[in-house]
């Protein structure tokens, strides 16, 4: 007898958190899925959405440790679809952008299993929303790239022309390199002045919006205790935020240590 085809295989963006930022469509696949293999950044909320007997299995992966490396996780939805399971891949913000989801397209496409994706809110526009914080602008702004601040040779990236007036830089996963991310973007010629906010756990209820300069992003991120998930925006919009501004900090020590010099 021959074996029944595989299941599809659904790469699904949850979005950044807000479980009413969901698509229709996500949300139907999320409560019909058997099986729902889930990132860490996927918020309870939006996981609740599945139906009781569902299947959960968590990828999450955090800095310097994966719990499934890629190639486990690209071989356990092939693994599922072939046993005609309804699979659910889902994924924090939109599939493509920093979610490696064309990495598991391709494995799918690869094994003969069907695959679908569905858009989901990115982290990036899901969080200027919240925080009201145009990442475009006519009078500010006429471009915005993304970046991810976790990649290995961060100082060997070339992010020239990304960054400074009327450009938009918004970079990923770069809490824990933002002291080095300010020195390098101020070695490549970005004024130390230009505004930065900083968009922490955007769209849930615990969510921040601090602003400062670009010469005080890593002193800032350590003062203020700055957690992961959260996204820096360097450019002149990030002063149309509705965000705290804690640039006093930064002044404070400043003068502290002007004063002890003196």
């Amino acid at each position: 007898m021959a074996s029944s085809a595989p299941a599809t295989v659904y790469l699904v963006g949850a979005g950044p958190g807000d479980p009413e930022l969901l698509t229709l469509r996500a949300a139907r696949l999320i409560a019909a899925a058997g099986v729902i293999v889930h990132d860490g950044l996927v918020s309870p909320e939006v996981l609740a959405m599945a139906r009781p007997d569902a299947q959960r299995i968590s990828v999450a992966k955090q800095r310097s440790r994966h719990s499934m490396p890629q190639d486990e996780i690209n071989a356990l939805l092939v693994r599922l679809a072939r046993e005609g399971r309804s699979v659910v891949r889902l994924k924090g913000g939109d599939p493509f952008i920093f979610g490696r989801g064309g990495e598991e397209v391709d494995a799918c496409r690869a094994a003969g299993v069907p695959v679908e994706v569905v858009p989901g809110i990115s982290a990036a526009l899901g969080s200027a929303a919240q925080a009201q914080l145009p990442l475009t602008h006519r009078a500010a702004s006429s471009a915005v790239s993304f970046v991810a601040g976790q990649c290995k040779g961060l100082t060997e990236q070339d992010w020239s022309g990304l960054a400074g007036k009327g450009r938009t830089l918004v970079i990923y996963m770069g809490v824990a390199t933002a002291a080095d991310i300010a020195d390098k973007l101020i070695a490549d010629g970005v004024a130390p002045g230009i505004p930065v906010a900083v968009l922490e756990k955007g769209t849930r209820a615990d969510a921040r919006v601090l602003r400062t300069l670009l010469a005080d992003l890593g002193d800032m991120v350590a003062r203020e205790a700055v957690k992961s998930p959260a996204l820096i925006v360097v450019g002149e919009v990030a002063a149309l935020a509705n965000a705290r501004d804690v640039m006093a900090g930064w002044a404070a020590q400043v003068e502290r240590e002007t004063e002890m010099r003196s």
